[in-house]
């Protein structure tokens, strides 16, 4: 697994062994930040200069390929140990500091108070935990989601999707066994 695009390109990331964490495919990502650089709702100002939020961060791969494309800072909330060991080591490998990007141990369900928040938000939860509609409005309480944010969530295809009220979705795509949602706050 690798960084696509951008300052790091090619930089390679570690990840967790076992089926406990779930990294983002390259062509995942890929196709995602086509889809935010080329979409008539996106642009490079959605990356570029973008507060983001990479939550079940994982191997922090999101956030890093955002930060590597000119998003201003990123923030990675993780709970998993042996997750957060890795997602430390990869932001390590690429001499991200504590200015740029921040990781925080604890649960998107349960989030702390934000310290800012972010127009660009990446949520990849396990599959089939029924967790987007759990960590979602849990995130807009602690004030992690700025007005009009781009939210891309990553679910199964096969799954069911929540309710997810206050979100637009503005796009859809299937990559193998995965699902990406493109959603817009519409603060509702």
């Amino acid at each position: 697994m690798r960084i696509v695009a951008g300052r790091w390109r090619g930089r390679r990331l570690e990840a967790p062994e076992g089926a406990g964490t779930r990294p983002t495919a390259d062509r995942v990502r890929q196709a995602l930040f086509d889809m935010l650089w080329h979409a008539p709702w996106g642009g490079r100002e959605r990356v570029e200069g973008a507060l983001v939020l990479d939550a079940f961060a994982g191997t922090g791969a999101l956030g890093l390929e955002a930060l590597s494309r000119g998003a201003a800072r990123a923030w990675f909330i993780e709970r998993d140990r042996a997750a957060l060991a890795v997602l430390r080591a990869n932001l390590m490998a690429c001499r991200v500091e504590e200015a740029e990007g921040r990781v925080i141990a604890g649960d998107a369900t349960r989030p702390p108070r934000a310290e800012s928040a972010c127009g660009l938000i990446f949520l990849d939860p396990p599959y089939g935990a029924g967790l987007p509609g759990a960590a979602l409005p849990a995130l807009r309480r602690a004030g992690w989601v700025a007005p009009g944010a781009l939210c891309c969530l990553e679910t199964g295809r096969a799954e069911d999707m929540p309710d997810l009220p206050g979100w637009e979705p503005l796009a859809e795509r299937e990559h193998g066994a995965a699902r990406i949602l493109v959603l817009r706050d519409t603060g509702a």
